[in-house]
């Protein structure tokens, strides 16, 4: 545990497993996300769900988190299937357009494809190309937000019209009009009773003008493509370059696949038999977490273990770090062992508080269901119609932005079985 200022930020760095757990068990509302966190995702997240605090995130989680519960979830598997479908056979159609043989294949934009285009499905009633135009701006916002962060805590920057600032507002501005466009053909068009349809009724329920519920639905639109979008596709990708060096158990997953599926499309129970598969997600999860770092920040003074810690103090924790400690996870802990997970998190861990892979505590995230039937559904198909190595284009470089990312992205030569 230590102390350290960005600028005008001070911030508590916490990586003691007994703290750790003491602050991932917190639900006081005075513990809640940072406000330099608001400031500088603003352009990208606003005050949706992912960054808003106290009332206001409580009620968007309350409008929004059942429609991503596991029940939900069974209810977009024919959605699913339907996108790791898609990804299978577009690869056997390179290969054979390859005559039938070695394929080396970059496989980041089909994964961001893919999630793309469940999550514009599932929660927009939209496919992925009429919300490609929003990922595209939101990838590059993305990027820009990212480069960001080090200056997080040096105010009055964010309001200087650099050129940096200058693209954020234009590419902000664009998608509002494309997600309000969305929304207002969507309408126009009819509509099933999806993500989309409960944000729009919750905006109405909870706000009486037209520019606070369309900031409402802006808002929360662009979490839910940010987070849902980009998060599965980058443990995706790194979960094919981990089992593309590890091919004893792409055998172990190929062969669960055909012991539970019998040649059947899976299924969302099949999914939840698949032990081996589960074990090598959760394992991918642990090496490459999505949120990287994950912060809180007082809104009153607390004791933390013995720490009087004041208010306004940001109080940080690095997951990488903890979920490749020696002495949580064991002197293998920085390789690749699924098998540590055959007996739960609890028997993978000396302290299974500090595996946090989709966050911690009541702001834990909301689509953790939906990310793991897509991961298990996607592999499961990869797995049992191909073999794959790791390509010599691959170049091992995790990148640290908002996520942990492949940054020279994910080759692997791929045969079809």
């Amino acid at each position: 545990m230590f102390m350290f200022s960005l600028g005008s930020l001070q911030v508590l760095y916490v990586s003691d497993p007994n703290m750790v757990k003491e602050i991932t068990t917190m639900t006081s509302q005075d513990f809640g996300k940072p406000a330099y966190q608001q400031k500088t995702f603003g352009p990208l997240l606003g005050q949706g769900i992912l960054s808003s605090n106290g009332a206001i995130w409580a009620r968007q989680r309350k409008i929004m988190a059942p429609e991503l519960f596991m029940d939900k979830v069974r209810g977009m598997m024919s959605i699913i299937t339907e996108s790791a479908t898609t990804v299978v056979n577009t690869w056997k159609q390179e290969i054979e357009a390859n005559n039938g043989g070695v394929l080396d294949i970059a496989v980041d934009s089909y994964m961001k494809r893919f999630s793309g285009d469940i999550i514009s499905r599932a929660c927009f009633g939209s496919n992925y190309s009429k919300g490609r135009d929003i990922f595209l701006k939101l990838r590059a916002l993305q990027k820009l937000v990212s480069k960001k962060l080090t200056s997080a805590g040096l105010p009055g920057l964010s309001h200087l019209p650099t050129k940096s600032n200058r693209e954020i507002w234009a590419l902000e501005k664009e998608i509002r009009t494309s997600i309000l466009k969305l929304v207002k053909d969507r309408e126009e068009a009819g509509y099933e009773k999806d993500l989309l349809q409960t944000l729009v009724e919750g905006a109405k329920g909870t706000y009486s003008t037209t520019s606070a519920m369309d900031q409402f639905i802006v808002d929360n639109c662009r979490n839910i493509y940010s987070a849902g979008s980009e998060t599965s596709a980058i443990s995706a990708s790194w979960c094919l370059m981990l089992l593309a060096s590890n091919p004893e158990w792409q055998t172990r997953i190929r062969e669960e696949v055909e012991q539970v599926c019998r040649g059947r499309v899976p299924d969302i129970d099949m999914l939840r038999m698949m032990d081996q598969l589960h074990m090598v997600i959760q394992e991918t999860m642990r090496l490459y977490p999505s949120a990287p770092t994950l912060g809180r920040e007082l809104a009153k003074d607390m004791k933390i273990g013995s720490v009087h810690v004041p208010k306004g103090v940001n109080v940080w924790t690095m997951v990488t770090t903890l979920h490749t400690d020696p002495d949580i996870w064991g002197p293998d802990a920085l390789q690749f062992k699924p098998e540590r997970f055959q007996n739960g998190i609890s028997g993978a861990s000396k302290n299974p508080s500090c595996y946090m892979p989709f966050g911690f505590g009541q702001r834990v995230c909301i689509g953790q269901y939906l990310a793991m039937v897509e991961l298990k559904c996607l592999m499961a198909l990869i797995v049992s119609n191909f073999s794959f190595t790791l390509s010599p284009k691959y170049v091992h470089k995790p990148e640290m932005t908002m996520m942990i990312e492949p940054k020279h992205g994910v080759h692997i030569l791929i045969n079809k079985l």
